[in-house]
């Protein structure tokens, strides 16, 4: 007898004995059959949302990851991590999908129960997912991604089956849900409009143009909370914006992505362990730039830097609503995403969210 959940548009779960196999249908629609919830993963993407559904002891459970996109794209939350779960940083790095670097080989030495994949790393590795199959270790996909409140809820209760932690990951797919419906309906009585919102990739310092997003990442954010995101149709997905458009449309909302980039001298820092002083200092900058000083969210005071690596998380629900907030203060006035953001962690993960996360210059 198996229990079988579908998980990709409607949701059913059937409490049968601990016994039964798992059979799940995952964000790629690839049905795939576990004898028992897994108890050795390798885990290539969406490394807290694991944790948060696994609970304590979860990493004991990680045979390897694909380190590159958790270690070298956020160091600093890494660093953390590791620093509360020393044995994190001891586990088999199998490579990265994105850069090609992912080995199949090195995944099958891991000898994983189950390698678990962000929809994009399935995609990129392609004929990799048959040769991970053939070599008996099942594959399941989950999306964040996605950046639907369908898509997150989906891929948790996902994780809670095909990891026997079906009561926590209901727990956190509901407090998702509610949190976003919260933001849903103060938005749509907000009745301010829709405030223009431009965002940008503050990686390479104000004298380059980072990329902005015409669909997707902060562009899925800001649609979902009422904004309209001046990229929208002058971009496919992501890509800079030029200085004169920027300027014509004249936006109300700036928002700066931020993050624990290495090597970046001009960066906005944002995120675990960065300095709020420094952030405010590369953020200062930007409004430097020939124009800025004369645009309504310069002189309103309604510039934002944003943790880059907030987004498409169970805890993007915190960032959507600090961009509400920021969209819509009168609606969100008694809501504290700074607080949600510290009691998440404090409820489901084993570390602080010590830094700088979202900083508002005026």
């Amino acid at each position: 007898m198996k229990t079988t959940l579908l998980l990709g548009g409607a949701f059913c779960a059937l409490a049968l004995p601990a016994l039964a196999g798992i059979t799940v249908t995952d964000l790629r629609g690839r049905v795939v059959t576990l004898d028992a919830p897994a108890n050795h993963v390798l885990l290539g993407f969406n490394y807290e949302d694991f944790l948060a559904i696994t609970g304590p002891g979860g990493e004991s459970r990680i045979a390897a990851l694909s380190k590159t996109p958790w270690a070298e794209w956020r160091p600093a939350q890494w660093a953390a991590y590791t620093a509360a779960l020393p044995s994190l940083a001891a586990l088999p790095d199998v490579g990265d999908a994105e850069t090609g670097t992912f080995s199949v080989e090195a995944a099958i030495a891991a000898a994983p129960d189950l390698a678990i994949l962000a929809g994009w790393q399935v995609d990129a590795l392609g004929e990799g997912v048959a040769q991970l199959e053939a070599a008996g270790i099942p594959v399941v996909a989950i999306d964040y991604n996605a950046q639907t409140v369908e898509a997150h809820v989906a891929s948790t209760r996902l994780l809670g089956a095909v990891m026997g932690e079906p009561d926590r990951a209901e727990a956190l797919a509901a407090l998702y849900a509610a949190k976003m419906a919260d933001t849903a309906a103060r938005v749509a009585r907000a009745g301010d409009g829709s405030p223009s919102v431009y965002v940008e990739l503050a990686q390479k310092g104000p004298g380059e143009i980072g990329n902005s997003y015409g669909k997707g990442m902060w562009a899925g954010v800001i649609e979902g909370v009422g904004g309209d995101n001046i990229a929208k149709g002058q971009i496919e997905n992501w890509g800079p914006l030029s200085p004169e458009y920027v300027l014509a449309r004249q936006p109300q909302v700036i928002l700066l992505a931020g993050s624990e980039w290495k090597n970046k001298p001009e960066a906005v820092l944002l995120g675990f362990g960065q300095d709020e002083a420094l952030a405010r200092k590369r953020i200062a900058a930007y409004l430097g730039r020939p124009g800025w000083a004369d645009l309504p969210a310069v002189r309103e005071g309604r510039v934002f830097g944003i943790y880059h690596g907030g987004a498409r998380t169970l805890s993007d629900f915190v960032y959507a609503r600090h961009i509400a907030k920021a969209l819509h203060p009168a609606a969100f006035a008694d809501v504290d995403p700074a607080a949600e953001l510290a009691q998440f962690y404090a409820d489901w993960l084993p570390v602080k969210p010590e830094g700088p996360f979202v900083v508002q210059v005026r």
